[in-house]
């Protein structure tokens, strides 16, 4: 099972884009058997490791911090070899992704209060995991926001994107949250010499570009923390998007293209469609879709989830134009 891990589609978008415009192409990494692109992180570090005998069943535990896909395919690697897994979530993790952590034999711990200094779960949460890590014996924490390993799996991921367009990779939009995909992305074009211009798709609210950190409400998409991953050379290009924007962005996608996919998902798709002037006819423009939107139907695909938070706002993604917000409090 864990041998199906990359190699993931590349899918033709036709319908994306209401005018003539780029070639769009979607790498649609719910196809991994964790159903998103962190299964490339969970295997890139920690299979080495168990293979190599540093992790083994009779003594090593992980310990890892992650708001649910970087669980999931950790817990698979753990339950497939055997080895104890204890994961730090926090009260924005779906009933879903808690469920199938269960399901798979995970420990889960849930952090329920902020940091009072910051107001955001994930300082909290990584405070947990060093706490686990150096009192519980052979804990080994991959730490998907500072590990090498991260990035290094994901030039297999712009590796497949390159080879299934012959080289011909114009711009590549990726959301950021870890880095990890980002910047193995980023160092892949880098090393090969790839005239790809990459734009990084952050949120509203996220601090990995500098910004005032603020509330956000799709998981997975912007950090509250700068990872160190995180290099000033990474990207050539950064759009921040709203909650609302990912919102829209995912109910179009789903009636332009019929495509499922989750909130980073409709992140990438509303930077496409803000930065699309900007991309002369007939380049190619590759989106990472990093999981599906299964995770994601009771918030962003569902209708009362969208009006308690922003009003009646059907008509936005009804409408062919894009939408875009000046500021995150007017998105509110």
């Amino acid at each position: 099972m864990l041998g199906t891990i990359g190699a993931t589609p590349l899918v033709r978008l036709d319908q994306l884009l209401s005018r003539r415009g780029p070639r769009v192409f979607a790498k649609m990494e719910s196809f991994n058997p964790g159903g998103s692109i962190k299964d490339r992180s969970a295997a890139g570090m920690v299979l080495d490791k168990i293979r190599s005998g540093e992790l083994t069943p009779e003594r090593s535990v992980v310990v890892e911090s992650s708001s649910g896909n970087l669980a999931i395919g950790l817990a698979q690697i753990c339950r497939y070899y055997g080895l104890r897994f204890i994961c730090v979530i926090d009260a924005r993790t779906t009933l879903r992704n808690r469920s199938i952590l269960k399901a798979l034999g995970a420990e889960v711990e849930v952090v329920e209060r902020p940091d009072p200094q910051t107001g955001e779960l994930l300082p909290v949460r990584l405070a947990r995991v060093r706490e686990l890590a150096s009192t519980i014996p052979h804990a080994y924490w991959p730490n998907q926001y500072a590990n090498p390993l991260n990035p290094r799996a994901h030039e297999r991921t712009m590796q497949e994107i390159a080879e299934a367009l012959h080289g011909d990779v114009d711009y590549l939009f990726a959301a950021v949250s870890s880095c990890g995909t980002l910047r193995g992305c980023s160092d892949y074009v880098r090393r090969t010499g790839m005239a790809t211009t990459i734009v990084a798709v952050d949120a509203m609210g996220s601090a990995i570009f500098g910004a005032p950190v603020m509330p956000r409400l799709i998981p997975g998409h912007g950090a509250a923390v700068r990872p160190d991953l995180a290099t000033e050379t990474m990207a050539d290009e950064v759009v921040h998007v709203s909650d609302l924007e990912c919102v829209i962005s995912c109910r179009r996608l789903i009636r332009r293209e019929a495509v499922l996919a989750g909130g980073s998902s409709g992140a990438t798709v509303a930077a496409l469609e803000r930065y699309a002037a900007r991309i002369p006819d007939g380049a190619n423009a590759v989106l990472i879709f990093p999981d599906g939107g299964d995770g994601y139907l009771d918030t962003i695909y569902s209708d009362e989830w969208v009006t308690d938070r922003f009003g009646e706002v059907s008509h936005l993604w009804d409408s062919n134009g894009s939408t875009t917000f000046p500021a995150y409090q007017e998105a509110l």
